[in-house]
């Protein structure tokens, strides 16, 4: 099902249906401040088993990030950092970022890689914000990638719907996105570093 949803306007029955689906191990594709994205529920194991199989990735080794709505959830699902990486971040975001933290015992344990680790986003989309906000608690993303080597990235959800209508659950319309991956920057140590150039420019501050 494809849900045309207005980021300046967003139709709150839409977020509604979106939540029913997530609460009910759904698998959602969502636009993000980058590309749009695979989603569902953090506390889902259903549903992450099956992102990981329509990406052929083995969920243990899937880089899967958690999308939050604000800095004061991150906090809950990542052990302490540097004063200088929370500056960092309170500067970037919501942004095209993605930062790589050390993972607390909140975080499910199928999403804690070897290194026990966790990618962390707060995507600028209303959509997006709107959603983790209505469910609660972060919701797991993953880019949706094209197999075509020339366009990596899909960037309309119509083409989107032709290609994956029959593996997920719902398709949430937000217009096009951008073609470019979020920024991932490393602060499992005192200062980030940057590990993929994306979309986001770190700035010093």
């Amino acid at each position: 099902m494809l849900l045309e949803v207005y980021p300046d306007n967003i139709n709150q029955k839409y977020i509604q249906k979106v939540i029913e689906c997530l609460k009910s191990d759904g698998v959602v594709i969502l636009p993000t401040d980058t590309v749009y994205a695979f989603a569902c529920d953090i506390h889902s194991n259903k549903a992450a088993e099956r992102i990981s199989k329509i990406k052929k990735v083995k969920l243990e080794k899937a880089n899967f990030s958690f999308a939050c709505y604000d800095l004061s959830t991150i906090s809950e699902y990542t052990k302490p950092f540097s004063r200088e990486v929370f500056r960092v971040m309170k500067h970037h975001l919501p942004g095209p970022f993605t930062f790589i933290l050390n993972a607390s015992s909140a975080v499910p344990t199928i999403f804690r890689s070897n290194k026990k680790t966790i990618g962390i986003r707060i995507p600028d989309n209303n959509i997006a914000r709107a959603i983790v906000k209505e469910l609660g608690n972060p919701i797991m993303v993953s880019s949706v990638h094209d197999e075509d080597e020339i366009k990596e990235y899909y960037s309309d959800a119509g083409e989107i719907e032709s290609d994956f209508s029959e593996q997920v659950d719902l398709i949430v319309d937000g217009g096009y996105s951008d073609i470019h991956p979020s920024t991932v920057i490393d602060c499992t140590s005192d200062s980030p570093v940057v590990i993929r150039q994306g979309k986001g420019k770190l700035e010093e501050i």
